[in-house]
């Protein structure tokens, strides 16, 4: 049997693509190394998967390529089609912020919906089958486990390196290295950052302690995300971090606002006469702790009456600009994402398929298209499956 469509990868992109194609009438395969379908599904949310957010667009999203090149399959697939689906199936959800959607009880509610969507579309899928060789002559030809697959269309839909521990693996890369594809160099994206060994001496022991932050890169490429940020024994995480993370090239400090939306040097003036002392200040924004220890290693100890107006206006431009130098991340283990990828010049932004190569698709994390924290990594799996499975469909 020659096969409409090979899928390799049964998470979230490859599931949407193998039914929607299958719904339009092409015979389709999905491979999967694993022994189950959705294991990142799986983990997601704490386990009640952010499943989409209703605000996603173009520009909630990481790329060296083209900030338009999302547009398209965000904008035939929304985030209202996947809720659309999730609520036929009756599955309970609830809205927590900024318009993250999670499942009530369960991830494994978010799989059964794909699973189920398969089934009914007739989609063949096949548990723990290990692809050993692709090539292509006219069709694609894909040796397994459990014997040769031949294909009209192949789809690369295998993740990045993030959560080694769940199966991640360099497949999709090397596929689109031995085909000629261009890739952007991977690393993880919302990742904690680890600190310096002078940092770690100062800051490591206020660890579970967490305070709102505005993070931002020094080099201006992305926003300033205002969220929380948490000190951990070996550096610094929470949302405010994870997402500034993957805007970060290698060695950039971050850039940290610890009283954002409060003018300091403001209150600093207010105190010129004050006997207090800088961290009695700030504690009363800041946990204590994390004052105290602040201005051990930047504050004088001694009244605010005492300092210069330039001291006050030093000290004000550090709080709301401490700029922090990671020693690195944690790397994939504890990300959740990888940045970066196959290049999204190689690709069509309408359907997902190689330039350079006729009938050849990767879709969601593989491709160097990175969400923020918050949903719109699924939304950013949902759409580009959903735009090749059409695509295939059509072709």
């Amino acid at each position: 049997m020659v096969y409409d469509a090979i899928i390799i990868g049964g998470g979230a992109a490859g599931l949407m693509c193998a039914f929607t194609a299958a719904k339009l009438g092409r015979s389709v395969v999905l491979l999967e190394h694993q022994p189950r379908l959705g294991n990142k599904i799986l983990i997601s949310g704490g386990g009640r998967c952010n499943f989409t957010n209703l605000g996603a667009t173009a520009q909630n999203y990481v790329t060296q390529g083209s900030p338009h090149f999302c547009k398209s399959a965000l904008a035939r697939y929304t985030p209202a089609d996947f809720l659309n689906l999730v609520q036929r199936y009756g599955i309970a959800w609830h809205e927590k912020k900024l318009g993250q959607l999670f499942c009530d009880l369960s991830s494994r509610d978010i799989v059964n919906v794909l699973q189920s969507e398969c089934d009914s579309a007739g989609v063949e899928i096949r548990l723990g089958c290990q692809v050993r060789t692709v090539r292509k002559v006219d069709r694609f030809q894909v040796e397994t486990s459990r014997g040769e697959i031949v294909g009209r269309t192949l789809v690369i839909a295998t993740g990045g390196l993030s959560f080694p521990k769940l199966g991640a693996t360099p497949f999709g890369y090397q596929i689109a290295e031995q085909f000629g594809v261009k890739l952007v160099p991977p690393r993880p994206g919302l990742v904690p950052l680890v600190f310096k060994a002078e940092d770690s001496a100062a800051f490591g022991g206020l660890s579970g302690v967490s305070v709102e932050v505005s993070a931002r890169g020094s080099l201006g490429k992305g926003p300033a995300f205002r969220e929380n940020l948490l000190f951990t024994h070996r550096g610094l995480s929470g949302p405010a971090i994870l997402q500034v993370s993957s805007h970060l090239t290698p060695g950039e400090p971050v850039i940290l606002d610890l009283l954002p939306g409060r003018d300091v040097l403001g209150l600093l003036e207010q105190e010129r006469r004050s006997t207090r002392e800088l961290r009695n200040l700030l504690a009363q924004w800041l946990p204590q702790r994390v004052a105290e220890v602040w201005c051990q290693r930047w504050a004088p100890s001694r009244p605010i009456s005492q300092m210069s107006k330039r001291e006050m206006q030093e000290l004000a431009g550090r709080i709301q600009a401490w700029e922090l130098h990671p020693g690195g991340d944690e790397g994939y283990p504890k990300a959740e994402v990888t940045v970066g990828g196959v290049d999204t010049a190689e690709l069509s932004s309408k359907t997902m398929e190689s330039r350079q190569v006729p009938g050849l698709f990767f879709i969601g994390e593989v491709v160097d298209i990175t969400g923020w924290l918050g949903g719109y990594n699924f939304q950013w799996a949902w759409a580009s499956g959903h735009a090749a499975g059409q695509a295939i469909a059509q072709g």
